[in-house]
């Protein structure tokens, strides 16, 4: 008898980690194994200084089906409300830790959507820093139809990611989103044709790959406060990241150089 693929397969190309859920036949829904093996990578890519940018992508013909509800890996039972935030919080593989590790990174996480992507295939996603989707992707949370919410990430990331008036929408209302009505949601940064779409998702992969680690990071954590803070305060936030940023021997080189062919230009 065969043993079942990965998985999550890993790869490095050109200072990118490019991580692939790997259970085409099941819709890749998340499993413990997948949960585990996800933690992994992010950890290596986080630990990696040659590693520049994460990509998360998948096979097959959906993203991710959500959490696979038959994998009882994690399955201590809950028998009080209590009991099911503890279960929210600490258990669903490791879930909220993962994601949370996922959004303290200070280097960028890309997730690029080739097909539908529901339930917790999404949660997972906004934790991500860039979401581009292919034409044909299709967004959901079908929590709703069994009188539940998503409860990792699917309020909470997603309120700050679009808004109260559409995440009403995706919960309340309990409606799908195609590609075009997630950009216009904030849900998804790109939308790429079909045909492309595996290119176009590198191509922005490296560009971000070519931009400055120091900005980025510092970049990652200042959008991240300012969301929380007040305009004042958020000044105190951008003071703060420049005055490290300013003092780095790559920005004084690069202003020096600007400077110097500016003053060449008006000679």
């Amino acid at each position: 008898m065969m043993s079942e693929a990965p998985h999550l397969l890993v790869e490095q190309k050109d200072g990118i980690q490019i991580t692939t859920l790997n259970r085409p036949d099941k819709l890749n829904a998340l499993t413990g194994q997948t949960m585990r093996l996800f933690e992994e990578a992010l950890i290596g890519f986080r630990d990696n200084p040659e590693l520049k940018v994460m990509l998360v992508r998948a096979t097959g013909r959906y993203f991710c089906a959500g959490a696979d509800l038959r994998d009882r890996s994690d399955d201590k039972p809950a028998h009080t409300p209590r009991e099911i935030r503890e279960k929210h919080r600490l258990g669903l593989h490791g879930m909220h830790r993962i994601y949370d590790e996922m959004e303290h990174i200070e280097k960028p996480i890309v997730v690029a959507h080739q097909g539908t992507c529901v339930g917790g295939g999404l949660e997972l996603s906004l934790s991500c820093d860039f979401r581009l989707a292919a034409k044909s992707a299709k967004y959901a949370f079908p929590e709703g139809k069994m009188g539940v919410l998503p409860a990792s990430n699917g309020v909470s990331r997603l309120t700050r990611v679009i808004g109260a008036h559409w995440a009403r929408y995706l919960i309340m209302a309990n409606l799908p989103a195609d590609a075009d009505r997630a950009l216009t949601m904030g849900l998804v940064h790109e939308v790429f044709p079909d045909e492309s779409f595996e290119d176009d998702v590198m191509s922005f992969c490296r560009h971000l790959a070519e931009q400055n680690g120091e900005q980025m990071g510092a970049a990652k954590i200042a959008i991240e406060l300012c969301a929380e803070l007040g305009r004042d305060q958020s000044r105190h936030v951008e003071r703060m990241a420049n005055s490290a940023l300013m003092l780095s021997p790559d920005y004084l080189a690069r202003i020096e150089a600007y400077v110097k062919s500016v003053g060449s230009k008006k000679d």
